[in-house]
């Protein structure tokens, strides 16, 4: 493995840099896998392989080795998330900035896909409300698969440029920057990186980095929290921003404190002293990762929003419903394209200003839609962490589980006729059909395991 000599000698005198372990670890091939479980869909997640804890983030694990998560059935349901274990410092840095209750706090995680950190930040913030953000659409789309399976209804995905939120001054009490990086940090993980990385990409991204922060910071409450992260070791990309924040935008830096043994370096940048943490693959079991906080001290005020019309539930819908949903509080609805979706009532007029100026992708839960006097259920509310009620439940073991994951057929004695949640070890899969001569099988086609 050929390191960038560029690379290697602008790290020369950063702190906790060392040449010698730096090439080492690469040339290793060593590979560290990690897993991170949803709080809310306790299962037995991959017994054999879970070795131990990810020490900064209480839902995460080391495995063993790499299993095969494609024919893992608990993977597709969202019973846990693929994720380093370095960007899980995340749930740290927020625990120990934010302690204590997190109820009624609005976040947005501008640069979201595919979902790791969206996902991570929708269970610590299960009583707010998460904005997930990404600009590219063709990575929307993996980051509603994501979201949609990790099932919390707390979350709203959206497709939009930064300077779309331009209206929502003082709006956010959070806002996560996992900005657009050069991604040395990435390099034992992924080789391909290496040949794409330059001196003058490092320049750019650090350009970069700037506009997307310049443009989203006036959406942060004054006290509100900016955490700022990078897969890239550069200065460039890390300390020197963090000094073009305090120095330019008025932010404050804010120290987290980190147990010794966890071997995570501590920084601070060259001009304004802020706080910094670094990740080195020779020294914690993860990749390369920056990761800096700040607090807004600027008065923001924003102007009242205007709120989007969304489509009330028919009276006949209301009340069949409540066949279905009888024991879901604190929840509004409302109707898009025919579709009944689910969102927290709390926060309900926020969906409304959001729709009205941002393309929102998911608001929330799509429980399903009426035709004639009947609910078709929909796959959202299947794997969504919502009460299920009204169909039966219909059992599976991991043959059958994949069989319906491949959008194949399978025959089971226990099913009943009508609509069927299928469940695998205690978390819902998805929906079958059941008629009297065959079962068909509505497991989103396009998230279908191909493999055999």
């Amino acid at each position: 493995m050929d390191l960038p000599k560029q690379l290697i000698d602008s790290l020369a005198n950063v702190k906790g840099f060392d040449k010698a372990a730096f090439e080492k670890v690469h040339i290793s091939g060593e590979q560290v896998t990690s897993i991170r479980l949803n709080p809310f869909k306790p299962s037995n997640v991959l017994t054999d392989f879970i070795d131990v804890k990810v020490p900064w983030c209480s839902d995460g694990f080391y495995l063993k080795e790499r299993p095969s998560f494609t024919m893992d059935p608990l993977f597709h349901a969202g019973a846990y998330y693929v994720q380093e274990a370095s960007s899980m410092f995340l749930h740290h840095a927020i625990h120990e900035l934010i302690p204590g209750s997190k109820q009624g706090l609005k976040v947005l995680d501008l640069c979201a896909a595919p979902g790791g950190k969206s996902t991570l930040l929708a269970s610590i913030f299960s009583e707010g409300l998460v904005v997930s953000n990404e600009v590219i659409k063709s990575r929307a789309a993996i980051l509603v698969e994501n979201t949609t399976k990790w099932g919390l209804p707390n979350m709203v995905v959206t497709n939009n440029d930064p300077e779309h939120f331009k209206d929502f001054v003082g709006y956010f009490d959070v806002i996560v920057v996992d900005a657009p990086c050069s991604g040395s940090g990435l390099f034992r993980k992924d080789s391909a990186a290496i040949g794409e990385w330059s001196e003058q990409n490092v320049v750019h991204c650090s350009q970069r980095q700037e506009r997307i922060l310049a443009t989203i910071l006036p959406c942060l409450k004054q006290d509100g929290i900016l955490l700022y992260s990078t897969c890239s070791y550069s200065e460039a990309e890390d300390e020197s921003i963090a000094d073009w924040l305090v120095s330019h935008m008025n932010m404050e830096s804010c120290p987290i404190k980190t147990a010794p043994s966890w071997n995570i370096i501590t920084t601070q940048s060259p001009q304004q002293q802020a706080w910094g943490y670094r990740f080195y693959p020779y020294l914690v079991k993860g990749e390369g990762f920056y990761l800096a906080a700040f607090k807004q001290q600027q008065s923001v005020f924003g102007g009242r929003l205007k709120e989007a019309v969304l489509t009330k539930l028919t009276k006949f819908e209301i009340d069949s419903l409540a066949t279905y949903v009888s024991n879901d509080l604190n929840a509004a609805y409302f109707k898009q394209n025919n579709a009944i979706r689910r969102v927290p009532d709390a926060f309900l007029s926020n969906i409304q200003e959001l729709a009205g100026r941002l393309y929102i992708k998911k608001a929330g839960i799509e429980i399903g839609e009426f035709k004639g006097n009947a609910l078709v259920p929909s796959h959202e509310w299947a794997v969504s962490v919502l009460p299920k009620n009204g169909f039966s439940i219909l059992p599976v073991n991991k043959e059958q589980a994949l069989l319906f994951l491949k959008r194949g057929n399978f025959i089971s004695d226990n099913a009943s006729i009508g609509w069927n949640w299928v469940q695998f070890d205690a978390v819902v899969l998805g929906l079958v059909k059941v008629l009297p001569n065959r079962i068909n099988n509505y497991y989103p086609a396009e998230w279908r395991i191909l493999k055999d």
